[in-house]
């Protein structure tokens, strides 16, 4: 009678031990608090070519523009990079 009762705490423990993993999130989930952000196109002109890269949150083009010393830069949200023409 003792070992039933062992054995049936022992599965409310299991049992309340996978419950207590479930409830709590991944440690790479979004934080439901932060705000959601666009990713889009970033144009960069510099040396007269014009460059984009895909992807990119505004703060991260900005960041990236500055470090490239861009003469000129915009953002495009949620939208790929053109390539200005035809054929890739």
């Amino acid at each position: 009678m003792l070992t039933r009762a062992l054995r049936g705490l022992a599965v409310l423990a299991a049992f309340n031990a996978v419950l207590a993993l479930g409830l709590t999130s991944p440690p790479d989930a979004a934080d439901p608090s932060a705000p959601f952000v666009f990713r889009g196109a970033c144009y960069c002109r510099a040396a007269g070519e014009l460059r984009c890269v895909a992807e990119l949150t505004e703060r991260d083009c900005k960041r990236r523009c500055t470090e490239e010393l861009c003469d000129d830069w915009f953002w495009l949200e949620r939208r790929p990079c053109w390539n200005w023409g035809y054929g890739g």
